[in-house]
């Protein structure tokens, strides 16, 4: 979506004004965030000081707990986390080559952080819009210091690999001496698909990143784990990243409460969401990238421009308060794309349901492609 075609203010009241949420949720206010964290938390709690106790202290714990390694250390932010992740394994192995996807995260969306800052150098064992496969990585040429997987790989439809392609490229890279980080903004929502627990998934990796505010909902934060010769020094390099802050006691409480909250839940999630694929991947002209998610999250594609989805979008919320699929892009010739996130407020609906939502939604663009209006 781009800023001529769609009124920014309109849309943030009308999805404000939504009653009923298909992918996505309604936004909160400050006040009902911070109203929501003072309620959950112990009226007797200390706040951190520079990353220290508190409930920074508290989400460290249980993050190592929960991703079956000896420490978690918190980061203001996930591109921060993995330029110190893969500076420490660069390090420890005198070797600045990093295989990675060129649709990963760290190549696309860091500005390219891990050469600017860490100069480091990537290897792509694949271009296709796929997980690398184990051949692949063998296929590189040259030696390479630290295999990172991104678990979901996210622009091309996150996207998983089995559990046993996982593990075989895991231990591809060890046969040749390198070390594994995943990248795991979403790894929660992954235990659904490889029917493992989280430690299981994290134990095949020697650092692991995890966002809190993808899937879990909370305001900002990451946290990396592993053992404690990489969490001390991944201490230092906080500090010396800035990323030592006085407090940060808010974006903790959220993260803690989305532990509590919204991670049990996510398995369910995924369960519904192959309820309602169908419905969407049935609708005239649509297509869905992967043809069958493992997650909750996944691309839904159409064969209408996005001016008129967008358009579609805003009138569906102003007219029924209804809230669909938002934020479309032209992605290909005569396609446009949008990720689709089925959580919560999505498990209210039925694949009849959205049928006919999506029905209306198409009618609601074709006249919008009409240059006319609805009401």
């Amino acid at each position: 979506m781009t800023d001529d075609q769609i009124d920014w203010d309109r849309l943030r009241a009308a999805r404000r004004g939504s009653t009923r949420f298909f992918s996505g949720s309604r936004p909160a206010t400050i006040h009902e965030r911070l109203t929501a964290l003072a309620d959950a938390v112990d009226p007797d709690l200390y706040p951190d000081f520079y990353g220290n106790g508190g409930p920074v202290g508290e989400l460290e714990e249980r993050t190592a707990a929960l991703l079956g390694k000896e420490d978690a250390v918190f980061f203001p932010t996930g591109t921060m986390a993995q330029q110190v992740a893969l500076r420490y394994h660069a390090e420890q192995l005198n070797n600045r080559a990093v295989a990675l996807h060129p649709l990963s995260h760290i190549e696309r969306h860091e500005r390219h952080a891990h050469t600017q800052l860490t100069g480091l150098r990537g290897l792509w064992p694949t271009t296709e819009q796929r997980q690398p496969t184990v051949e692949e990585l063998r296929a590189l040429g040259e030696p390479f210091g630290t295999l990172v997987v991104e678990l979901p790989l996210r622009d091309p439809g996150f996207l998983l690999p089995t559990w046993d392609e996982l593990t075989e490229l895991v231990a591809a890279a060890r046969e040749t001496g390198a070390r594994v980080h995943f990248d795991g903004a979403r790894l929660w929502n992954t235990t659904a698909h490889f029917g493992k627990r989280l430690d299981e998934i994290a134990a095949l990796a020697d650092s692991v990143y995890v966002s809190y505010y993808k899937d879990l909902g909370g305001i900002s934060g990451a946290a990396l784990a592993g053992d404690k010769a990489f969490t001390a020094y991944a201490r230092t390099w906080r500090h010396r990243y800035g990323g030592q802050i006085y407090q940060q006691w808010p974006a903790a409480l959220a993260a803690l409460s989305g532990l509590d909250t919204a991670l049990p839940r996510l398995p369910g999630y995924a369960a519904h969401a192959k309820t309602l694929i169908p419905a969407l991947a049935a609708l005239p002209g649509a297509r869905l990238n992967p043809a069958a998610p493992p997650t909750h999250e996944f691309q839904l594609w159409l064969p209408h421009p996005a001016k008129a989805l967008n358009a579609a979008v805003l009138a569906l919320a102003e007219q029924e308060r209804i809230w669909f699929v938002p934020e479309w892009t032209d992605a290909a010739p005569g396609l446009a794309m949008a990720e689709v996130s089925l959580d919560r407020p999505a498990q209210d609906w039925t694949a009849e349901e959205v049928t006919e939502l999506g029905l209306r939604f198409l009618e609601l663009v074709a006249a919008a492609e009409r240059g006319t209006t609805t009401g």
